[in-house]
């Protein structure tokens, strides 16, 4: 527990410092918890949202705060595991009497929902797809696009355009995994595909030959990968064994580090994503400079975008409740958010929750080609 601890602590000081110092006359802030691997297989992901987190909340502070009080994030690690992430949920609401949860990774997101629902807190999934999230109860939104959003217009455009009869999907055996895969095998069935294999692998695998093996068996035209950080091991490996099939996957694999990871094994990987670029959002640009004051690329950038807005979205619920001079408790951020209903953000676009507890958005597909992704098709 005391790792936890240590681990929050330096997590959360970025944005109490800028706090103290903008805000000196001020010290209570409005506070939003944030659940996210920062240690683990999925650090890669985590990590960077919490970095873009802090740079959003810098960016709120900085133009003043809400209401003239400064927004404080608090981060705790769950390793994307849902045991951590429901003892760091209790944390949260119980010790720091957060209203607001922010959560990405399926099973964290389903994990913490009985917690959410019983104690009145609002969570709001950023970046997990699974489509089972729009179903988790009164007090879980998501501000990030279910899978079949994506993973549909992927499957259709893999049959309809690319002219591909015959799929397999290869899947890692998770609720992000398991969703995704699904939604993907129906709708390439519907559009009158065939899938020749549907095979799963453990998240903990390093492994995926014998998967694979299976998978070329049935000579598919197309392997969809729905996976996690693994998924440029399991493209290398598919290639090692002489496996030359178009490689699709959802937006975990428009990420630069996966082309330096692969290399030429990389070339005609086609990602959905669900955010603009620079070339259609100048906004964007906005925070590719501010990564490259951090002095790298970022992972995942569509989801960064996310990461950004949805503190925005916080910012808009925050200020709401303040209007109104009510309490600023996970119920009244609840009312404020079905009041609200659409924003206008600044890196993804408009956002509008709907009475199912999802958002819908443009679909945009890429290929990886010359060692780039290239966009490829925009699905509105």
């Amino acid at each position: 527990m005391g790792t936890k601890l240590s681990r929050r602590v330096v997590l959360a000081a970025p944005a109490v410092l800028w706090a103290t110092r903008t805000f000196a006359q001020q010290p209570t802030p409005f506070r939003f918890g944030s659940l996210m691997p920062t240690t683990g297989p999925e650090a890669g992901y985590g990590l960077d949202f919490v970095k873009t987190y802090e740079m959003a909340v810098k960016d709120i502070n900085d133009k003043g705060g809400i209401a003239g009080k400064p927004l404080e994030m608090i981060v705790l690690d769950t390793q994307a595991k849902p045991e951590l992430a429901i003892n760091a949920a209790n944390r949260l609401i119980d010790v720091d009497k957060v209203p607001v949860l922010m959560t990405a990774w399926s099973s964290v997101v389903k994990a913490v929902a009985p917690i959410a629902n019983r104690t009145a807190t609002l969570e709001l999934n950023m970046g997990a797809n699974s489509p089972d999230i729009a179903n988790l109860g009164d007090y879980v939104y998501s501000v990030f696009p279910l899978a079949e959003v994506d993973v549909t217009a992927l499957a259709k455009y893999t049959k309809d355009k690319l002219g591909k009869n015959k799929a397999a999907v290869v899947y890692i055996n998770n609720d992000t995994g398991i969703g995704g895969a699904k939604i993907y095998r129906d709708v390439f069935a519907k559009a009158g595909g065939q899938v020749v294999a549907f095979e799963a692998y453990d998240p903990k695998a390093t492994d995926f030959t014998g998967v694979l093996l299976k998978t070329r068996v049935g000579n598919p035209d197309v392997v969809h990968i729905h996976g996690l950080s693994e998924l440029p091991q399991v493209i290398a490996q598919m290639r090692q064994l002489g496996m030359p099939q178009q490689v699709t996957s959802y937006s975990s694999g428009y990420n630069p580090k996966l082309l330096s990871q692969l290399g030429k094994a990389a070339k005609g990987l086609i990602v959905t994503s669900l955010a603009p670029t620079t070339a259609t959002n100048a906004n964007v640009a906005k925070l590719l400079d501010l990564w490259k004051q951090v002095g790298r690329a970022p992972n995942g950038l569509p989801y960064l975008q996310y990461t950004w807005d949805s503190t925005l979205v916080i910012r808009d619920l925050v200020a709401w409740v303040d209007k109104n001079k009510l309490p600023i408790t996970g119920a009244n951020m609840k009312k404020a958010l079905l009041d609200i209903r659409t924003f206008d953000l600044p890196m993804t676009g408009k956002l509008v929750i709907g009475d199912d507890h999802r958002v819908q958005k443009p679909v945009y597909l890429y290929v990886v080609k010359d060692g780039e992704f290239t966009l490829l098709e925009t699905i509105a």
